[in-house]
């Protein structure tokens, strides 16, 4: 049941942080009940492994976003450049 369920779920790189974050909720709760199978086990972590870096790919993508805000003489934000999500790869 589990394999046809990840089979099925959505390709992370599409998700939203938001989405991606509820899902590794999901993914943790399982994980923490106990009640699933060694093998269903090992597939849950290997998506939440996968669901974290990609959570953590989208926080990094926005620290880089915040950061190409320039701030004027009086400290308060006077511009933003464009971001370039290539430079930070």
């Amino acid at each position: 049941m589990l394999m046809a369920m990840t089979s099925s779920a959505p390709d992370i790189s599409a998700l939203s942080f938001e989405d991606s974050l509820r899902a590794l909720e999901e993914v943790v709760r399982k994980l923490e009940s106990g009640e699933v199978p060694l093998d269903e086990t090992i597939t849950l972590y290997e998506r939440g492994e996968a669901l974290r870096k990609h959570c953590q790919a989208r926080l990094d993508a926005a620290q880089a976003r915040i950061e190409k805000i320039v701030a004027g003489p009086d400290g308060k934000a006077a511009s933003a450049e464009p971001f370039d999500p290539e430079s930070t790869r």
